[in-house]
């Protein structure tokens, strides 16, 4: 079983950014699916970005394109997520999230292997 962890989150001024990894452990997620998702308070958990084993297939959500990317780093067992221009409607609780099935998977129901999460807020 894998053990996610992620990390960078804190609070940020609008159009600030934050970069926030997602650390595995207890094996490699170099042929795993990743994926950062994010619940604000009263709201469903949503997607915001995914990428498949190797980073060559990219999802993002329509809210954040443009202004965040989602990378990873095989070799050192973790990935990323770049935030750039950041919003107060970006504040929320974002999750790191991994899967073994090394394909793009856009849904939460997709993913096996969840961190605690990182609270990221956005002040205006």
């Amino acid at each position: 079983q894998v053990q996610l962890v992620e990390s960078g989150g804190g609070l940020v001024q609008a159009g600030g950014s934050l970069r926030l990894s997602c650390a595995a452990s207890g094996r490699t997620i170099s042929g795993y699916a990743v994926g950062w998702f994010r619940q604000a308070p009263g709201k469903e958990r949503e997607s915001v970005a995914a990428l498949n084993w190797n980073g060559n297939s990219i999802i993002y959500a329509d809210s954040v394109k443009g202004r965040f990317a989602v990378s990873r780093d095989n070799a050192k067992n973790t990935a990323y997520l770049q935030m750039n221009s950041l919003k107060p409607e970006d504040t929320a609780v974002y999750y790191c999230t991994a899967d073994s099935d090394s394909r793009l998977l856009a849904y939460a129901r997709q993913y096996h292997s969840w961190g605690p999460g990182t609270q990221v807020t956005v002040s205006s």
